[in-house]
C-alpha cells in the first residue's frame, strides 16, 4: 500500500497512534500561511485535538506525485468553524516516515 493511501486510510479512521507511528522522530510541519513550525511532540497534541473533533472532516484527497523520497496530496478539508480549504500537502520521507511536512491552504467560499 502506498504511504499515501496509507495515511489517508489512517485519517479517515482518526487513529492517532497508527498517524503518531508514520512520524518520523525528527519530523517537523510549517503551516505555509502562518510560517509556524512545529516538532513531532508539538504536531502530536493538534492532531489528537482534530480527530476527537467529528466536526474536522477530511473530505477527500488526492495523491498528486509520490515516490521514496516526497509525497505530494491535495485535500478538501472542513474545519469546527464551518470553514473549507483546499490544502496542498507536500511531505518529505526519510526511512519510510515522513520527516517534514508543508502545507498550503486556499479558503473556499
Amino acid at each position: 500500500m502506498s504511504l499515501h493511501k496509507k495515511l489517508m486510510h489512517i485519517c479517515n479512521d482518526r487513529d492517532l497512534s497508527s498517524y503518531l507511528d508514520m512520524l518520523h522522530d525528527e519530523f517537523t510541519v510549517v503551516f505555509h500561511k502562518s510560517g509556524n513550525s512545529f516538532s513531532k511532540e508539538e504536531w502530536s497534541s493538534m492532531v489528537a485535538g482534530m480527530f476527537e473533533n467529528e466536526k474536522f472532516i477530511f473530505e477527500s484527497s488526492r495523491c498528486v506525485y509520490e515516490n521514496s523520497e516526497i509525497m505530494v496530496d491535495h485535500s478538501f478539508m472542513s474545519y469546527p468553524d464551518g470553514t473549507r480549504e483546499a490544502v496542498m500537502l507536500v511531505a518529505k520521507l526519510k526511512d519510510g516516515k515522513i520527516v517534514h511536512m508543508e502545507t498550503g491552504a486556499t479558503p473556499l467560499g
